[in-house]
């Protein structure tokens, strides 16, 4: 299967496409979140795509919520993984050595803590974590070290000076598996269930809409709303809920198509499992 990724390989979305899978695979590389949806939408490119949608710390990406909402690609799995940061150099390379270290702004955001130790070392921005391993190895760089996976050091033949200099320990991402509507789980295959909707600018309307997910004993795990663009002060409901019995999924979606305006599945998948790397 050829699976596309934001990032490149050794990118902690690599790990959890392969986690997930659990087999060969081929990993499809895009810069943008909008090329892992263009290449599975084609079809031709990439068979599914992987892409991050909240983390326990940072919080939902709603950007990644707005492309999923606006696609014509499904929820088919998801993932959550544990994310370690680990500082990698080239082989025999120190920290005191070090003048620049490079990765995501999410990842250098998450370490910043660890680099109070060390004023000199300046922290530079870039669009990946992989690919900050792989250009310290290509250039052979030994004052520039890089925040990334083991993974990424395996694959790009770096040792890991330091593991796990993340400042949580508790940092779990959320990955979800996109691919094409006839791919999804059919009959019974799932218990979790995404949706989006919009309610009427009405006192009372968001609670008509989730008072049938209580009523049919659904476990609402996520709900988070964002604004229409072109339609101030309207929002989009995003709703994530987990079912006891698969036949609910019936009843639960005839009561939102009443109860709420523009209603879209965005998926319905199997709960996914945690992952520590």
């Amino acid at each position: 299967m050829k699976i596309a990724i934001q990032g490149y390989p050794g990118a902690f979305h690599d790990i959890a496409a392969r986690k997930y899978y659990d087999l060969e695979i081929d990993i499809v590389p895009a810069d943008t979140f909008e090329d892992v949806v263009a290449m599975v939408e084609n079809n031709e490119v990439a068979d599914a795509g992987v892409m991050a949608i909240e983390n326990s710390i940072g919080g939902s990406l709603m950007y990644n919520y707005n492309l999923l909402n606006q696609s014509s690609l499904q929820i088919v799995g998801e993932i959550y993984l544990r994310i370690k940061q680990n500082l990698l150099v080239l082989p025999g390379t120190k920290i005191e050595d070090l003048k620049e270290v490079h990765s995501h702004s999410m990842a250098i955001a998450q370490c910043k803590q660890f680099f109070k130790k060390y004023p000199e070392i300046k922290l530079v921005e870039t669009k990946d974590t992989a690919e900050s391993a792989r250009f310290v190895s290509e250039h052979g760089m030994k004052e520039i070290g890089a925040l990334a996976s083991k993974l990424a050091a395996e694959m790009y033949g770096l040792e890991v000076a330091v593991s796990g200099i993340e400042a949580n320990r508790k940092n779990y991402t959320r990955f979800i598996i996109l691919d094409h509507f006839m791919d999804a789980p059919t009959g019974t295959g799932f218990n979790k269930v995404s949706v989006s909707f919009a309610v009427s600018h009405e006192a009372g309307s968001l609670y008509l809409a989730l008072k049938g997910l209580a009523e049919n004993k659904a476990n609402m795990t996520k709900i988070q709303s964002a604004p229409i663009p072109g339609r101030p002060w309207e929002y989009l409901f995003f709703v994530d809920f987990l079912l006891e019995d698969p036949n609910q999924f019936g009843p639960i979606i005839t009561s939102l198509s009443t109860t709420t305006k523009g209603l879209k599945i965005l998926g319905k998948y199997m709960e996914g499992k945690h992952y520590e790397l």
